[in-house]
């Protein structure tokens, strides 16, 4: 008898009640909240559209975690300081000249593409100079020992940029073009959200090509699955891992520039939030994969979004839009307890965990 009772897994009876808890929680509050009927049929329109602007940032920062994990099996957290650091520059040295000028109401278009262009080089910089000096060195290491060291590669830059640009906050300015509304399907949506998700898509299906057609994607695809038989088949293992931190910094870089259209304003600890949520996202989709990191970012957006007014208003829980950052941190934590190799990713191998 008493060994039966040692035979049972309590641990997992406790995580299915949590998860069953958590579950009538979310259902209990959404009820609440479509029985009482607090916002109009604009209002949760509005809801989703930002939940899908703003995943799509999300997702764009996610690629970058997605991509150095699919290849060195690392967790770079010195990601989110890529994102800050490129559209940090190109704000103080570009934009807001630019915007002093008249240069960027006169030609924006050509303005933002210069903008983004600086804040994707500056980010690649970043990037490449931490994966040179910090991580390669330690490539063999246990694999706590570039964790931490990406840890404190993403205070340094943070302070490093915080000493060279200062602590304010920095505005930053907005094509008068793309500033207020445009009426879509009967609903007002903002330019600056249709701006970010049409980007984001185009950058997600260009490093969809690069990553599946081109050589140089198939290259950094063979070094993620074995780097020992990517150099005997004479593959620079290197510069693949370099080409694959310059990518996700790319990303990072146009994600900081979609960041600051829509929030107008820029500053040193701009890529610490950010980054843990892209992180959140990358892990929920299915860390390694492109398509999970995308899908995650997505979701964390639209929770994100939803979450306060749908379940939490329901709840009765007071200032529920506050919450929005516990939403998604919460998603992080049963992520790891339910499904840690997320929604579309695959328990990895004892050689490659």
């Amino acid at each position: 008898m008493l060994g039966s009772w040692r035979d049972i897994d309590w641990i997992g009876i406790v995580l299915w009640i949590l998860r069953a808890i958590i579950i009538v929680m979310v259902i209990w509050g959404t009820i609440a909240t479509i029985i009482d009927n607090p916002y109009t049929y604009r209002q949760w329109i509005d809801f989703i559209i930002f939940g899908i602007a703003q995943g799509s940032m999300y997702a764009l920062i996610a690629i970058g975690y997605t991509l150095v994990y699919g290849v060195l099996f690392m967790i770079n957290f010195a990601h989110g300081e890529f994102f800050m650091s490129g559209i940090m520059t190109a704000t103080v040295f570009i934009a807001t000249p630019m915007a002093a000028s008249g240069f960027l109401d006169a030609q924006p278009i050509l303005a933002l593409l210069i903008i983004g262009l600086v804040a994707v080089i500056v980010s690649i910089s970043v990037a490449l100079l931490t994966e040179r000096v910090a991580y390669r060195p330690l490539r063999k290491a246990p694999r706590l020992v570039p964790l931490i060291t990406a840890i404190g590669a993403s205070f340094f830059w943070q302070h490093y940029f915080r000493g060279l640009y200062g602590s304010q906050v920095i505005p930053f300015p907005v094509p008068d073009v793309l500033r207020g509304t445009i009426l879509i399907f009967g609903t007002q949506v903002l330019k600056s959200q249709i701006i970010v998700i049409v980007v984001a898509v185009i950058m997600l299906i260009g490093l969809n090509f690069f990553i599946l057609r081109t050589r140089t994607g198939k290259a950094i695809r063979a070094v993620a699955e074995d780097k020992d038989t990517a150099a005997l088949m004479g593959i620079d293992v290197d510069r693949s891992v370099a080409i694959t931190f310059a990518t996700g910094a790319a990303m990072a870089g146009v994600a900081g520039l979609l960041y600051a259209l829509v929030y107008t304003q820029v500053h040193w600890y701009m890529g610490f939030i950010p980054g843990i949520k892209a992180f959140t996202a990358a892990v929920l989709g299915g860390i390694g994969s492109i398509p999970g990191a995308a899908i995650g970012g997505l979701l964390i957006g639209l929770f994100e979004s939803l979450g306060p007014a749908l379940f939490l208003e329901g709840l009765g829980i007071p200032a529920p839009h506050q919450l929005k950052d516990v939403i998604a941190f919460t998603m992080l934590i049963l992520v790891l307890i339910f499904r840690p190799q997320g929604i579309i990713g695959e328990r990895l191998s004892e050689k490659k965990a």
